[in-house]
């Protein structure tokens, strides 16, 4: 018998005030992560990922609502109180944020930074928080870490930066790890960088993770399994390794369509027509009807829900089937 996911998130629903009244921003998140492994939760800006990310630790705006499943470890994590909510980010969830900048504080020291976290919240004494967090420093690939602990936010690149974020995640020796977005202010080698960090780290230390991001390419290669989000829903959940050449909602066929390759680089690029919308611009039926080339009465009327399709889940009244000569290609 297999084991509870860490996090399972079903059917949530994120309800928040804008322009005087309560609209849904998130229709229906659905996610899943056994300890250790790691997924991605893929979409265009506007989609509701970050905001999926954010209400594991509960960080959503004033006035959110928040229904369906949010559990870590079969705990409900809306349903904490605060002083347990603060435990709770404190120990088993850390957060790299997209821009390392906005989350420290640039009138203090990269070493304040790192050792006020174990010291206030964990209770760690400071001789042994400093030695600690000057080792992961090392670890995420900061030469001359003690020197570097000394100097202030201003004195470092966007690289470094992130990776002290990523250094600040680990010391807190969390069991999931949430990256918003964290390479999307760097340039394509550092990228590159700080991607290598995030996947050894991860791996080294067991640890599961929810990683958000535009790129389905990218999405695949670090992650085990891959979920797309759509206008503040979910509408697929597949293997990572079945993403090209098995997905089976149009949307992701869509997206992966309009990447251009290097393999082709005569080829047209190819774009998804109209506009994508945001969870409270949705219509009665399918959010992505306007923009599908497979659209019919009923997905005009009637909003799909998830159900298997192939290797995953899509939530299309019409999936993408796969006869046996297409499933042969892609075993």
């Amino acid at each position: 018998m297999s084991s509870p996911p860490l996090l399972r998130i079903n059917a949530l629903r994120i309800d928040l005030p804008l322009d005087g009244a309560v609209r849904t921003v998130v229709h229906r998140a659905d996610v899943s992560i056994p300890e250790g492994t790691a997924v991605a939760l893929v979409g265009e800006s506007g989609s509701g990922k970050s905001l999926t990310a954010r209400s594991v630790l509960g960080l959503l705006p004033r006035g959110a609502r928040v229904h369906g499943d949010l559990l870590f470890a079969g705990e409900s994590v809306p349903a904490m109180k605060p002083e347990r909510l603060r435990a709770f980010r404190a120990a088993d969830v850390a957060m790299v944020f997209q821009d390392p900048r906005a989350h420290i504080n640039p009138a203090r020291s990269v070493g304040d930074f790192l050792v006020e976290g174990l010291t206030t919240a964990r209770g760690v004494p400071v001789a042994a928080a400093i030695t600690k967090v000057t080792g992961i420093l090392r670890e995420v690939g900061i030469a001359d870490a003690e020197r570097r602990m000394r100097q202030r936010p201003h004195e470092l690149s966007g690289g470094l930066l992130q990776r002290v974020m990523i250094a600040a995640a680990l010391a807190a020796e969390p069991r999931l790890l949430l990256a918003d977005e964290p390479t999307t202010a760097l340039d394509v080698t550092t990228q590159e960088e700080v991607m290598a960090i995030i996947g050894e780290t991860r791996e080294a230390r067991g640890l599961a993770m929810l990683f958000i991001t535009h790129d389905l390419e990218l999405a695949a290669a670090v992650c085990d399994r891959v979920a797309v989000m759509y206008a503040g829903s979910t509408v697929e959940d597949l293997p990572a390794d079945r993403l090209r050449g098995r997905a089976a909602h149009p949307y992701t066929s869509a997206l992966l369509a309009s990447r251009p390759s290097v393999d082709a680089a005569d080829a047209e690029l190819r774009s998804i027509s109209g506009r994508p919308l945001s969870g409270f611009e949705v219509p009665r039926g399918c959010a992505f009807s306007a923009r599908c080339p497979r659209v019919r009465e009923l997905c005009r009327s009637d909003r799909p829900l998830p159900r298997p399709a192939g290797d995953g889940t899509a939530a299309c009244h019409f999936p993408h089937t796969f006869s046996s000569e297409e499933a042969g290609r892609h075993a």
